[in-house]
């Protein structure tokens, strides 16, 4: 189970406002890691939470028994991480935010098998967000047993 994730941005607080606003939860700064950090709440009952660093942060493993620690990289570039995030809200809502936001966002249907709104905030970095409709399709189509049925079926595409 996931509770929390981090992601890096432009604008740590404005991004964590909008996924806040996905969540119908709250944004929060965040200075464990960085001053500039903020951190999106869901309000639910794991604790749901996004935290957003400045976009040249990069966390370092520290000697002996420390925490692990961020530190400004000096670069900014596209990033394989991403989450799949749940929203009360439609489809509808959901586009009218990213547009609202200037974020590139379209539906896509991951493998023939659930939706997701494919939402690239700042423009570089990808979130998939699910509606209610999204998420019992995701439900239904990720677990152990069909992903291995998925699998035994021979390759899928890249």
């Amino acid at each position: 189970m996931l509770f929390h994730m981090s992601i890096a941005a432009k604008d740590p607080r404005h991004v964590a406002g909008v996924i806040a606003e996905f969540w119908g939860g709250e944004a929060l700064p965040f200075p464990p890691v960085s001053n500039n950090a903020w951190i999106a709440m869901a309000g639910d009952e794991r604790g749901s939470a996004l935290e957003v660093y400045p976009i040249d942060t990069v966390l370092r493993e520290a000697e002996g028994d420390a925490d692990a620690f961020g530190e400004a990289s000096g670069k900014g570039v596209f990033t394989p991480t991403h989450a799949a995030v749940a929203t009360h809200l439609d489809r509808d809502a959901v586009l009218a935010i990213a547009a609202r936001e200037g974020w590139p966002a379209k539906y896509r249907c991951r493998g023939g098998m659930f939706g997701v709104i494919e939402l690239w905030i700042e423009g570089r970095q990808m979130m998939e967000v699910l509606t209610p409709d999204m998420q019992a399709e995701y439900l239904s189509t990720m677990n152990i047993e069909n992903w291995r049925a998925v699998l035994a079926a021979g390759p899928l595409p890249a």
